[in-house]
C-alpha cells in the first residue's frame, strides 16, 4: 500500500508485525476479516529474527529471542505452519569447584546419568530426590496451567481447583518461590540452578515480596505442558517467516516500513494514522490490535503513560571456530554447551549479584547462561561454516538492570562483556578468546546488546523483553475475558504485556484474535 491514497478500511488493523501481531493476523484472516498490518521496520518479526550478523560468514543466529516453550502447539497447527523444534539433548550443565578440583552438575542424558552426576557432586542422592519431587510438582502445574494459556481467562479461584494441590500453589503462587528452593535443596550451587528459572530478564530477589520473581519462574517452568525449552529449527526467524507466509496466504495485507503514530477511536470504529518515507495515511477499521508495548499503547491512544519498564540483562552472540576445552575432565564440551550453560549462578553468587546491581555497580561475578544452538541445529551455519567445525554461542546475563547503562552504555558494556566472559573463562581450559571467529573484516564475531540497546533497536520499553513485569495467568483487577482488552472499546493489546504475555508464545495474538471473532461472531 501507498500513502497519501485516502483512507482505507478493514476489519482490524495490527500495529506491529512481530510474532504475536502475525498470529493475530493468521487468525483473523483465516476467519475471512481483512486484515491490514502496520510494521514500523523494514521487515516482519520484531525480536524473533534470524540474522547474519558477522560480515562475510554464514552463520544465521536467533539475535534476540532464542529458544521456544510457550508456543502452544495448537498455534502451529491451527495456521499450519512450516515450523520446527528440536529437543535439546542435554538440559543443563553448571561448572564448579569443589575441594580444590574442577567439576559441575551435568542434568540430562538419561536418569541414571543425572543421578550420578548429582552424586559426585553433592556426595548422596538426596538432591537428586529433592530435584525429581520438586520437578514433579512444577510438571503437574504445567500439564494443568498451560493450556489455559489460549483459553478465557480463569480467575484466581477457578486457577487453584484447576491445579487442585495446595502445596504447589502456596510454593508457586503466595510465597516467595526462595522459601521453597531453600526449603528443599541444601546444596548453594543446585538451589542456583533452580533459582535462575525466576531471574531470566527479571530483576529480583529470591525473596522479593512482590512475587515478580514467581510469575517469571511460572513461565519458565509450564511451557508445552513440561517445562522444556527447544531449538527453533532454522532460527527464530523461522518461526516468523512461518507466521507471515501464513498471513499473507490467508489474505493478510503486511505493509513494512510504515509507522503507526496515531489512534483515535469512538467506540464503534478506529482510524491509525501511520507515516511512510514517502508521506502519511490513514487506515480504519473495527478493531485495532496493538502489537507493541503498553508505553506505545499509551502513546498512541493518548492516555496516560504507565509505570516505566526496566530491563536487566546482557544478551551476546557469538561465533567460534570451534568449542573451549573445560577444566572438568567429566564432562564433553558438545555436551556441557548443548543444553544451558551456567556461570556464577550459584544461590548466594546470585543473591549477591542482584545486591550490587540494586545498589547501582555491576556485579563482581556477573551469572549468565550460555548454550550452543548450532549443536542441536547445524542448519544455522552454512556448509563450510558446518565442514570447518564452527559453532555459536549464546549468552544471556542477569541482574543488569537498564539504570547501570545510562552513564555510559558502551563504556559499560564493554566493561560488562569482559566480566562476564572473564566468568566463563575461568571453568575452561583454554581462553574463549582462542576459539571466536573473526568476520571478513578481521573483527572477533562477538555481539552484546544492552537493556538500552534493546530499547533502541526493538522499542522494547527500557530494554524490558518482557514488555513489563509478567503477570498471573489469571484475572486480576481491570483484565476482561481474554487478558487483551484495554479502556478504549475495539483497542485490543497482543504483545508482549498483554496479560499471559512475555516469551515467544503467540498466546496473545491469539488471544486478541479469539476476542475479536467472539464480539464479531
Amino acid at each position: 500500500m501507498s500513502a497519501n491514497e485516502g483512507t482505507r478500511a478493514y476489519d482490524a488493523v495490527i500495529v506491529g508485525g512481530g510474532h504475536n501481531g502475525l498470529v493475530a493476523a493468521a487468525y483473523l484472516a483465516r476467519a475471512g476479516r481483512s486484515v491490514l498490518v502496520l510494521e514500523r521496520l523494514d521487515h516482519t518479526g520484531g525480536a524473533a529474527v534470524s540474522t547474519r550478523p558477522f560480515a562475510g560468514l554464514d552463520a544465521r543466529l536467533s539475535r534476540y529471542s532464542y529458544l521456544v516453550s510457550l508456543l502452544p502447539p495448537k498455534i502451529v497447527r491451527d495456521l499450519g505452519l512450516d515450523f520446527r523444534v528440536r529437543t535439546r539433548a542435554i538440559s543443563s550443565y553448571t561448572p564448579t569447584e569443589r575441594a580444590g578440583r574442577p567439576t559441575g552438575l551435568l542434568v540430562g542424558g538419561g536418569e541414571q546419568r543425572t543421578r550420578e552426576s548429582f552424586a559426585r557432586l553433592t556426595g548422596g542422592d538426596r538432591e537428586y530426590e529433592a530435584w525429581q519431587r520438586f520437578y514433579g510438582m512444577t510438571g503437574r502445574v504445567a500439564r494443568r496451567v498451560f493450556p489455559t494459556l489460549t483459553e478465557p481467562l480463569p480467575t484466581r479461584d477457578e486457577l487453584r481447583r484447576r491445579i487442585d494441590d495446595e502445596a504447589a500453589w502456596r510454593a508457586l503462587f503466595e510465597e516467595p518461590v526462595g522459601l521453597a528452593v531453600e526449603d528443599t535443596f541444601h546444596d548453594d550451587l543446585v538451589r542456583g540452578v533452580v533459582l535462575t528459572d525466576a531471574l531470566i530478564g527479571t530483576f529480583a530477589d529470591a525473596h522479593d515480596p512482590s512475587l515478580a520473581q514467581n510469575r517469571c519462574f511460572l513461565y519458565h517452568v509450564i511451557g508445552g505442558g513440561t517445562g522444556a525449552w527447544d531449538v527453533p529449527v532454522g532460527g527464530m526467524g523461522a518461526l516468523t517467516d512461518a507466521l507471515a507466509a501464513a498471513a499473507r496466504a490467508a489474505g493478510a495485507e503486511i505493509a513494512t516500513g510504515h509507522e503507526a503514530v496515531r489512534i483515535h477511536t469512538d467506540g464503534h470504529t478506529a482510524e491509525v494514522a501511520y507515516r511512510t518515507r514517502d508521506g502519511e495515511g490513514v487506515a480504519a477499521a473495527r478493531h485495532v490490535l496493538v502489537n507493541a508495548s503498553p508505553q506505545e499503547l499509551a502513546a498512541l491512544t493518548g492516555d496516560p503513560a504507565p509505570e516505566p519498564a526496566e530491563g536487566a540483562q546482557l544478551k551476546v552472540n557469538m561465533l567460534l571456530t570451534r568449542l573451549p576445552r573445560l577444566r572438568d575432565p567429566g564432562v564433553d564440551p558438545r555436551e556441557a554447551f548443548a543444553g544451558t550453560f551456567h556461570i556464577a549462578e550459584g544461590y548466594r553468587q546470585l543473591a549477591t549479584a542482584h545486591a550490587q546491581a540494586a545498589a547501582g555497580e555491576l556485579p563482581d561475578a556477573p551469572p549468565s547462561e550460555i548454550y550452543c544452538h548450532s549443536l542441536t541445529d547445524p542448519t544455522i551455519l552454512g556448509p563450510d561454516l558446518g565442514e570447518r567445525g564452527y559453532q555459536t554461542l549464546t549468552l544471556f546475563g542477569l541482574h543488569t538492570p537498564a539504570r547501570l547503562f545510562d552513564r555510559d552504555n558502551d563504556g559499560v558494556r564493554e566493561e560488562l562483556l569482559r566480566s562476564t566472559l572473564a566468568q566463563l573463562d575461568a571453568h575452561l581450559a583454554e581462553p574463549l578468546a582462542d576459539c571466536v571467529a573473526t568476520d571478513a573484516d578481521g573483527r572477533p564475531c562477538i555481539e552484546a546488546k544492552t537493556p538500552l540497546d534493546l530499547e533502541r533497536d526493538l522499542r522494547l520499553p527500557g530494554g524490558h523483553i518482557f514488555h513489563r513485569t509478567l503477570s498471573w495467568p489469571y484475572t486480576e483487577q481491570e483484565t476482561g475475558r481474554w487478558g487483551v482488552e484495554t479502556g478504549h472499546a475495539g483497542v485490543l493489546l497482543c504483545g508482549a504485556g498483554a496479560v499471559r504475555g512475555g516469551g515467544v508464545s503467540g498466546v496473545p495474538g491469539h488471544n486478541a484474535a479469539m476476542a475479536v471473532l467472539e464480539e464479531t461472531a
